[in-house]
């Protein structure tokens, strides 16, 4: 797997292509990518998606992407790493929100511009960034960094939309901690144990229980279950993976073991919410 580093705090590039610009890699930065032009798939961890003008995605570190062009297209890259966020100028009271909530949106295949409104502001936004980084006219470097801020900012309130309502962003540093152990093990059911948890973290069994509630206002077991449901959603509603590999791959016993958890807590079948999910689905609404 090929990986890739940043040697500054952010860098900004325009290209067209005819094909896949790189095959699938890795970073330790986060990536905006948006699509000025063009058709094809993003892939994103073994998840697709099939992309068009306007649409946007957040590469975060580790994730494994890549895309298949259909069409000639025009991609907008933003790179940035967390020494920007440190140092980008943003208010530092909001720093740590904004760091909490690029990291939290891993696992997630698709435009990320959910919020209409914001769709329409990007554009024009993408298009100064690259006026400016392009015509390098006075004062371009301010310009070009409170242009990339404003971008990150409307890129955070969109995904900040789609995180768990219940959970502050500002709990305490081991409760965060917490939320980024399960969401980190996800995949693996035994990790997943309360005993395995407490043992990890230093806090005994019976407190961890409460400790969990009195900071996300649902128990742990709720946290758990519906987190693993909206990475399923996504692998029934982006993926081409079949049932069976779904439940593999999340550590269910077997397919019948993951349509009873699914039915449980979306009330219907994986096989009845993928068909639903692809007879709704229109790419120029994502």
């Amino acid at each position: 797997m090929i990986r890739e580093n940043l040697h500054e705090p952010f860098s900004i590039e325009f290209v067209t292509v005819d094909e896949c610009p790189k095959q699938g890699h890795q970073h330790n930065f986060f990536e905006l990518v948006y699509v000025v032009s063009g058709t094809g798939v993003q892939c994103i961890n073994q998840n697709n998606f099939h992309y068009g003008a306007g649409h946007m995605f957040l590469i975060t570190p580790e994730d494994c992407h890549s895309f298949k062009v259909h069409t000639t297209t025009e991609f907008f890259f933003l790179r940035f790493n967390n020494i920007y966020i440190q140092n980008g100028g943003l208010l530092a009271e909001n720093i740590q929100r904004l760091e909490y909530i690029l990291q939290n949106a891993n696992h997630q295949p698709g435009c990320i511009l959910k919020n209409k409104t914001d769709k329409s502001l990007v554009k024009p936004l993408v298009e100064a960034i690259i006026r400016e980084y392009v015509n390098r006219d006075l004062y371009n470097r301010e310009l070009v960094q409170q242009l990339v801020n404003t971008l990150i900012i409307v890129v955070a309130r969109n995904i900040a939309k789609y995180l768990p309502q219940s959970v502050n962003e500002m709990a305490e540093e081991k409760a965060m901690n917490i939320l980024q152990y399960i969401q980190g093990n996800i995949y693996e059911p035994e990790k997943l144990k309360a005993e395995h948890i407490s043992r990890h973290f230093g806090i005994s069994n019976a407190y961890l229980g409460r400790y969990f509630k009195r900071h996300a206002n649902e128990t742990m077991q709720q946290y758990i279950a519906g987190y693993k449901t909206k990475l399923i959603e996504h692998r029934l509603r982006f993926s081409g993976k079949r049932i069976n590999e779904i439940a593999d791959e999340f550590g269910f016993t077997d397919e019948s073991h993951l349509n009873k958890f699914f039915r449980k807590q979306k009330g219907r079948s994986p096989k009845e919410y993928r068909n639903q999910a692809r007879a709704e689905f229109t790419p120029a609404d994502n």
